[in-house]
């Protein structure tokens, strides 16, 4: 047996324990559909850690709710994110929160190679939105394992330690409960979604986004 297919078996438990997951694309986001979901009650999701950036005092909360495995969400860290990251949450002017969304296992995979050292999270995400289509593949599951553990190698994890992140089962049933339990209360069924304040928004240009932001900054 493939010793990163054994490890993370942990992994795929976890995202099939949840319900099972699918995602189907239209123009400019992802839609979710969650079957026969499983409840998140009697999992502990104290641990999970909200990625954030940002001042907590900035004007603006934008919350994004996004998939590693979501080619819209790709496009809108590669088209929008940077910008809206110079302008706005760089300048004090806006809270960013990150909240993960789990199509498959493989979105679950890469999202505990982000999170197995929690300071090196965006620029692993960074690495992730710019390279989906390469650590994707063919959708084989050895190989994507094996190009995730490359991202993790080169964005500066210990090898150890990556090993230890993937086979953490308990972590993967608490993200993907914590998972749940954000989509369910913010009513979350495509990516990328956007809440700015609590408002919901789907995808959208920088421009559009600019617009929208600037608005609440004024008021």
């Amino acid at each position: 047996m493939d010793r990163r297919a054994f490890m993370l078996g942990g992994a795929a438990v976890a995202i099939a324990a949840a319900g099972g997951l699918w995602y189907a694309s239209r123009p400019g986001t992802t839609s979710i559909s969650t079957v026969t979901p499983v409840s998140a009650e009697g999992v502990d999701t104290s641990g999970v850690t909200e990625m954030t950036l940002g001042s907590d005092d900035a004007g603006v909360t934008l919350t994004e709710y996004a998939s590693f495995t979501c080619p819209h969400c790709a496009n809108f860290h590669q088209a929008v994110f940077k910008d809206l990251k110079r302008d706005y949450i760089d300048t004090g002017k806006v809270k960013f929160v990150y909240r993960d969304v789990y199509f498959d296992q493989f979105g679950l995979w890469a999202a505990m190679i982000a999170r197995c050292e929690p300071t090196r999270f965006f620029g692993i995400a960074d690495m992730l939105y710019a390279q989906q289509k390469d650590w994707i593949g063919n959708g084989d599951p050895a190989g994507i394992a094996d190009r995730l553990r490359k991202i993790g190698l080169v964005a500066g994890l210990e090898a150890e330690a990556i090993d230890a992140c993937l086979a953490d089962e308990d972590k993967a049933r608490s993200l993907v409960a914590w998972y749940q339990q954000n989509a369910e209360a913010d009513e979350i069924t495509g990516t990328p979604t956007l809440l700015i304040d609590g408002e919901k928004h789907s995808n959208m240009s920088y421009p559009d986004l600019r617009e929208i932001l600037d608005a609440r900054l004024e008021g």
